[in-house]
């Protein structure tokens, strides 16, 4: 069963969801009409005086992927999955300093670097951690909007990733930190017996490598770093350790074992969870806080598979808990597009220029239409989302693929672009 449909009347007053079936009748009877495709929800063409039970939106935050729930007497009646962009926006940062730091060494026009603006906010976080918070509310506030939410859950996870690097270490060693008295590299040394880590040769010269190439998400962190001799160094590159090592299974479940993953979800969470709370109790809700802990122990006692929604669902004081609806629905955010009026190549030279012009003929790129093809091959009708042109010639993604030419006069608005993707 899908989630339940939000309702609200006709002076958008949010009333209580209700099921899919009772929501089908009504629009059928013409007692009420879509008011929004995601998340679904009905307007009624009255008003209702009907009493709003309370319910309950639990979040489950995390690095990736952000777990809301909503329930109401000890049901779970809606859920979503909500995947941030914050890799995406320090890829784009990244190229941007990459490309204006070229121009600047070539001496061509360019964005005269800034030196008198660097100071910075109490509470402010980089950009790629400040969009997680960010659209973690945007979806508190909308939800609030189409449901009487009378309370939040939120789960307050600290992670000691000094413990999970190392769950051995305690007393004074805890305190002084794994780097105490160390050079990186001596530490590396010691720490993997000052032999290579891919083909055991000793008594050469070692160099420090990355596990996990820094082109593929790697970091510094002492648990992505190994020693290795120049030939092997040279020789991995910036493959994949399983790529490299595919042929040598036992190896790479040795190295893999000897080094721990690295720790950037984990440290992402632990930047952006207090800012989150402290913005959830700018709402004027009541706001409950509970550990990662009590949320397994909650999904362990009451037998609940593992899912990013579940886990929302079991933040905070729960007895017991009734899965109502079993598909969540899933949202990605993908910004509101790219403000960089004049595109580049990988060097830096301008190579083609945006239009400042977003919308054509009533469309955007990034709108969810239904377009009825009368003829071609693509003949037929399809529901996805628009690439727009000047032209008028369209192209569209659908779950099946691309379609293409898709002229704007066939299509039909179904959802304007608001920043996320749909899957229902």
């Amino acid at each position: 069963m899908s989630n339940f449909v939000f309702v609200i009347d006709t002076n958008k007053r949010p009333l209580n969801p209700i099921h899919p079936c009772l929501a089908r009748l009504l629009l059928t009877q013409g007692k009420a009409a879509v008011y929004r495709r995601f998340p679904f929800a009905i307007i009624l063409k009255t008003t209702s005086i009907e009493a709003t039970h309370p319910l309950q939106l639990k979040i489950d935050p995390g690095s990736q992927t952000t777990g809301l729930a909503l329930v109401s007497n000890e049901a779970v009646i809606w859920g979503a999955e909500l995947t941030h962009r914050g890799q995406a926006i320090k890829n784009s940062l990244e190229s941007r300093l990459a490309i204006r730091r070229n121009r600047r060494h070539r001496k061509t026009r360019y964005r005269q670097p800034r030196f008198l603006n660097r100071t910075r906010k109490k509470g402010w976080l980089a950009p790629s951690l400040e969009h997680r918070v960010k659209t973690t509310l945007t979806w508190v506030n909308r939800l609030r909007k189409f449901a009487p939410i009378t309370g939040i859950s939120q789960e307050l996870v600290r992670f000691d990733l000094q413990q999970i690097d190392r769950p051995e270490i305690s007393g004074i060693e805890y305190q002084q930190g794994e780097l105490f008295g160390y050079e990186v590299r001596e530490y590396l040394l010691e720490k993997w017996e000052r032999t290579c880590a891919y083909c055991n040769k000793k008594d050469v010269p070692l160099e420090v490598e990355h596990i996990t190439p820094k082109s593929k998400g790697g970091t510094n962190r002492i648990s992505n770093l190994c020693i290795a001799c120049h030939d092997c160094n040279q020789k991995k590159g910036a493959a994949d350790i399983k790529d490299f090592l595919n042929n040598q299974p036992e190896k790479l479940k040795k190295i893999l074992a000897q080094s721990k993953g690295p720790l950037k979800d984990a440290a992402a969470v632990n930047s952006t969870r207090w800012e989150l709370y402290r913005r959830l109790l700018a709402t004027g809700l009541p706001v409950e806080v509970g550990t990662g802990g009590r949320t397994k122990f909650n999904r362990t006692k009451l037998g609940i598979p593992k899912s990013h929604w579940l886990d929302a669902a079991c933040v905070g004081i729960v007895e017991k808990l009734k899965i109502v609806c079993a598909k969540p629905l899933l949202m990605t955010a993908k910004g509101w597009g790219n403000r960089q009026l004049c595109i580049t190549n990988k060097h830096g030279f301008p190579i083609r220029h945006r239009t400042r012009q977003k919308a054509f003929f009533g469309f955007q790129t990034g709108d969810l239409v239904r377009a009825i093809l009368p003829v071609g091959k693509e003949a037929g009708t399809h529901v996805g989302r628009l690439t727009v042109r000047a032209t008028g010639v369209f192209e569209m993604v659908t779950p099946l693929g691309k379609v293409s030419p898709v002229r704007a006069k066939y299509c039909r608005g179904v959802h304007r672009v608001d920043g996320y993707s749909y899957v229902a």
